[in-house]
């Protein structure tokens, strides 16, 4: 149950930062009058972002659950 409460807020922030890529890559997709090259380059970025958080917070979770809860006890 205490492993639960500590994943509360990776899950929240993760959640946050998907929600304003997704709607950065949103608004680039339905902007008029931009070739479609540079829709999609502008759109690479955002989703490569969210690709990466997705990976951390998954990363955190294994160590949140293997008992590594305090990242700065490694150094």
């Amino acid at each position: 149950m205490s492993h639960t409460k500590k994943m509360i807020a990776p899950i929240i922030i993760a959640a946050l930062m998907l929600l304003y890529y997704i709607g950065i890559v949103l608004l680039f997709l339905f902007v008029d009058g931009v070739p479609l090259a540079l829709k999609l380059l502008m759109v690479a970025g955002p989703l490569a972002i969210c690709g990466v958080t997705i990976g951390v917070l998954v990363s955190r979770i294994r160590e949140i659950e293997g008992g590594e809860e305090d990242d700065l006890s490694k150094y």
